[in-house]
């Protein structure tokens, strides 16, 4: 059961950061993000009750702020790097970020690495090496410098995500899907208040607002999913099946987008991928 669980949630995850960096290329990421964030929170308040009882303890609610305030920023970068640079470089560069993040955390606390995890940090700087690499020479200096910007979003945004990841790992199997609603009553007011700085930008095609809407349930859905997995199966093994969202979202660019790789680009991605699963495979 918890295959499945955490197989849906990878494939929801990748088709929530396909949705959220194709609305940002149209509006404003945190006027995008806003939308997503708020859709996704009415999406849990209205399944809250026919959800089964929960037991949240206070410490739930604290990592859930954390959490909250960690996917935040990961999102926001997330669909403003997919937005200005390729999705096929920057998921998987996002990914393996949130995946290393737990294994830097366990050498911070003293923990030592598998032989396999140590693997997967070093391919990491290989993927992140070819994926940096620009498909062609004669790229203008101002994609240069989009580009440049775009990788460094997708590895802070990794971070953030990874950060997530981990605070929503403390919480307690009692804690239902409370973690995440009060994440997103963090969320929703934050990206609301920076929305309203800049009232111009509020202004969203209804395409644009029924995207980043679609955006924000179905990354919901995926945050639910995993929860739900994590509480049936080994946090590892599902850590690595929810860690191949790139694919998901690298499959629908390709196939929506027509966005291509070079050589090197395509095997960084390969490398991304395989990093994933050895880094959360310990």
């Amino acid at each position: 059961m918890f295959v499945t669980l955490a197989l849906a949630s990878a494939a929801f995850y990748g088709a929530a950061d396909f949705l959220g960096g194709l609305a940002s290329k149209r509006a404003d990421s945190v006027v995008v993000t806003f939308v997503a964030q708020a859709a996704g929170l009415v999406l849990l308040a209205l399944l809250l009750p026919v959800l089964p009882s929960s037991s949240p303890v206070p410490s739930d609610y604290v990592w859930g702020v954390a959490a909250g305030v960690a996917g935040s920023v990961g999102v926001a970068l997330l669909y403003r790097a997919l937005a200005i640079g390729t999705m096929s470089i920057v998921a998987p560069i996002t990914a393996v970020c949130a995946a290393a993040v737990p294994v830097l955390v366990a050498l911070a606390l003293g923990e030592q690495p598998g032989i396999l995890a140590g693997m997967g940090i070093v391919l990491t700087a290989v993927a992140i090496t070819l994926l940096s690499q620009g498909q062609s020479s004669a790229t203008p200096a101002r994609g240069q410098r989009w580009a440049t910007t775009s990788l460094g979003m997708a590895l802070i945004s990794g971070v953030a995500v990874g950060l997530f990841f981990l605070c929503l790992a403390q919480t307690s199997d009692d804690a239902g899907m409370w973690p995440l609603i009060v994440g997103r009553s963090v969320s929703v007011p934050l990206f609301g208040l920076m929305a309203a700085r800049t009232p111009q930008r509020v202004r969203l095609e209804l395409r644009v607002a029924t995207t980043a809407a679609g955006c924000g349930m179905v990354d919901m859905l995926a945050n639910a999913l995993y929860l739900i997995a994590t509480r049936h199966g080994p946090l590892s093994l599902v850590a690595t099946l929810a860690s191949l969202y790139p694919a998901s979202t690298v499959l629908l660019a390709r196939l929506t987008l027509g966005e291509r790789l070079s050589g090197s680009q395509a095997l960084g991605v390969v490398c991304a991928l395989v990093a994933v699963v050895l880094i959360v495979s310990t």
